[in-house]
């Protein structure tokens, strides 16, 4: 059972995008020797499999821009900022150095940012609602860190101190669960009956899509495969919503996520006869079609598409991009 849709969101299309558009554009370019034709700060999706396919075609990925030489800055070298977003202290010091930056942020977490900045403006304090780490929660945080709070489950709600007197509002990381997020929201509202919200839901179109066509496949599934890398905010979510979808049906196979078909482990399905399979939004085509070539080759030799809606999103390319020739 292959849920659809799955694999790339736009926002993961264009971030790399951009990196081969840029690829291809410096690859007549003058570079001096020791320099790589592109910079990526950090993965540019949470796939490492995109990664390493990028990085063979000659980008070089960073963890922060003190990892790139001063030399880059006066040669003209793109760096290019993830899907994920950047906080404005990465931006100013990207900008202090003089660094040609491509900024391939999704505009569903652009949105996010703008909304920090306009309730906190309006003044408001920010409850975030995410994971601590991510680089889109680091990002968004950034924003105005002495005026955002994260949280990350719904028991963070009652240890949560904020300023007396002042009006909150709750936002929410792009690539959460929506049943994960509606049991904070709950408490949430609870104890703050005042809280604002965003006028719509910051949970990504791409991951609420992809959560509900894992829920129907669920329902005629014995176990689930969720191709995705363990970094993946989204893909962990798809394994969560798959493994309390599977024992909501009394289906008690599981769910497993996979990089790839290498990491399958052919003791998964002695007990199934249906598997389903979805992937995260970084995932290439190509990866989910190895697991279901594995899974056929294991008997599982009949397949069908659970189509829920057909995604038609698509966001244009950076400004650097679409200026290239």
């Amino acid at each position: 059972m292959l849920a659809n849709p799955r694999g790339f969101c736009a926002g993961v299309d264009r971030a790399i995008l951009t990196v081969r558009r840029l690829l291809e554009a410096q690859a007549t370019a003058d570079i001096p020797d020791g320099l790589p034709p592109v910079y990526v700060r950090r993965q540019i999706v949470h796939n490492k499999h995109v990664v390493a396919d990028l990085a063979g075609q000659g980008a070089v990925f960073v963890n922060e821009l003190d990892d790139i030489p001063d030399e880059a800055a006066r040669a003209g070298i793109p760096v290019v900022f993830s899907a994920h977003g950047v906080s404005p202290a990465v931006k100013q010091e990207a900008q202090r150095r003089g660094l040609r930056i491509v900024d391939a942020t999704c505009p569903l977490v652009a949105k996010v940012h703008r909304e920090v900045l306009r309730y906190v403006k309006d003044g408001y304090d920010v409850i975030y609602i995410g994971h601590k780490g991510h680089d889109e929660a680091v990002g968004v945080i950034g924003e105005a860190p002495d005026r955002v709070l994260l949280i990350e489950h719904a028991a963070d709600v009652d240890a949560l101190e904020p300023r007396p007197g002042v009006p909150l509002v709750y936002l929410t990381q792009t690539t959460l669960s929506s049943d994960e997020t509606a049991d904070i929201i709950a408490a949430l509202t609870t104890r703050f009956p005042g809280i604002a919200q965003p006028p719509n839901s910051d949970i990504c179109y791409a991951t609420q899509n992809r959560q509900h066509a894992v829920k129907l496949v669920a329902q005629e599934s014995d176990c689930m495969v969720i191709v995705g890398s363990a970094n993946s905010s989204n893909s962990m979510r798809l394994v969560e919503v798959a493994r309390q979808a599977l024992l909501e049906h009394g289906r008690a196979g599981g769910a497993h996520r996979v990089d790839d078909a290498g990491q399958l482990d052919r003791a998964w399905f002695d007990d199934a006869r249906t598997v389903g399979v979805s992937s995260g939004a970084s995932v290439p085509d190509e990866l989910v079609d190895g697991v279901v070539e594995t899974l056929r080759s294991w008997g599982f030799d009949a397949m069908r598409d659970v189509q829920t809606v057909e995604e038609t999103m698509h966001f244009v390319p950076p400004a650097a991009v679409r200026a290239l020739r």
